[in-house]
């Protein structure tokens, strides 16, 4: 008996050594930053981002690695003291439920092996969530409410406009009370179930992508093997989350759902994380027909920071990507879409946000022209948008 205890001892010390261990083991190889903190800019580039009253990020996967957002991390690139440090006031925390083995641009099956699923088990989730897509949305919606609420109203949850209007008048005297929303990558997570739309509106979902990096009951990825457009059931989650108010983010869709979409949608788009095809020719990135079709339909795009999204050095490239939807569109649809924590290699964490302000000085953008990119664009389309 004693031989059995001990053997069960030692089964569930290694399983507790593992789910702590193992996930930020992951994490680190998998969201590496190429330079890191702290980072140096122009005097003037720090005077100008450190006097911005609003800035904002619309993509970040951080809630999947289980790190515990309240505590500033040596892993990963977001966390709210480090969003703090460098006066960020807002972040779009998105959801990823399921991710294809071996996945990459071009061609993914949704049959592939779930890679997130045994992160899930590593992490010592409950089985609740190993099998369900829905249950480990559910799950990562939870995990930021309750992050939030350990921060005692230095977080505000933005569940409405009138959350967002109290964020900004809180951050007129505290630059230290910071704002956090919820978003979808890919509506599989919704598992061909409408009435799950309003579970995740419930738990303060404001933005979903009809696809991720493989096909699903809403249509084709940019990334997957059919590259369809909407399905019957794809028209009718669009019509609902026009109805509820949340935003379709046409980050990862097929070139078919994003026309389609745009036919349909009776409300403005996001694009929450991308690049553009005259920077960085590639299946993943917007056309200058599609963008000028957004820009018809008044949405917003937020540039993405990584390699495969702007290419090498991503710096220049982030820049020459605002630069190029500015001298089409307009200065007023452009914003920050790090796509940090997003299983890629990042050339600075959240803490480097004020070297994208030194690259739009070194271009010639006005203050006023980086004040809407770096945020006030956000603010302003939450405004008009939210209820």
């Amino acid at each position: 008996m004693k031989k059995i205890l001990f053997a069960l001892g030692v089964v569930i010390l290694l399983y507790f050594v593992s789910t702590w261990l193992i996930p930020s083991y992951i994490e680190g190889q998998r969201n590496p930053v190429k330079f890191s903190a702290p980072y140096a800019v122009s005097a003037k580039a720090q005077e100008i981002y450190y006097n911005l009253d609003f800035i904002a990020d619309l993509h970040c996967d951080a809630l999947l690695w289980g790190r515990v957002l309240t505590k500033k991390g040596t892993v990963g690139h977001v966390d709210f003291p480090r969003m703090r440090e460098v006066n960020v006031g807002l972040e779009m925390f998105t959801i990823v439920s399921k991710s294809p083995a071996g996945q990459n641009m071009k061609s993914n099956s949704e049959d592939a092996f779930d890679n997130i699923s045994a992160l899930i088990i590593a992490k010592g989730e409950s089985p609740s969530n190993w099998y369900s897509l829905i249950n480990r949305t559910l799950s990562q919606s939870k995990d930021l409410a309750d992050f939030v609420e350990e921060e005692n109203g230095k977080v505000i949850l933005i569940k409405s406009k009138s959350d967002l209007e109290k964020l900004i008048i809180a951050r007129k005297s505290d630059k230290s009370v910071i704002g956090a929303m919820l978003g979808i990558e890919g509506a599989h997570a919704l598992e061909g179930d409408i009435e799950n739309l309003d579970l995740v509106y419930a738990a303060g979902v404001w933005m979903i992508g009809p696809t991720h990096f493989f096909d699903n009951e809403l249509g084709g990825s940019a990334h997957g093997e059919n590259l369809g457009g909407l399905t019957d059931f794809g028209k009718k989650v669009i019509r609902k989350m026009n109805e509820l108010g949340i935003f379709i983010d046409l980050a990862h869709c097929s070139p078919a759902i994003v026309e389609d979409v745009l036919n349909m949608s009776t409300k403005p788009v996001m694009v929450s994380h991308t690049g553009v095809r005259a920077v960085l020719d590639s299946q993943r990135n917007l056309s200058d027909d599609q963008i000028k079709k957004i820009a018809a339909n008044e949405g917003i795009i937020g540039i993405a920071f990584f390699d495969m999204a702007v290419g090498e050095p991503e710096l220049p490239n982030i820049i020459a990507s605002i630069r190029h939807i500015r001298n089409l569109v307009g200065i007023q649809h452009i914003s920050l879409g790090s796509d940090y924590d997003g299983s890629v290699a990042d050339p600075f964490d959240i803490t480097g946000l004020p070297l994208i302000v030194d690259g739009l000085i070194q271009d010639g953008f006005t203050k006023e022209e980086i004040r809407a990119v770096m945020g006030e664009n956000v603010k302003q389309f939450m405004l008009k948008n939210l209820t």
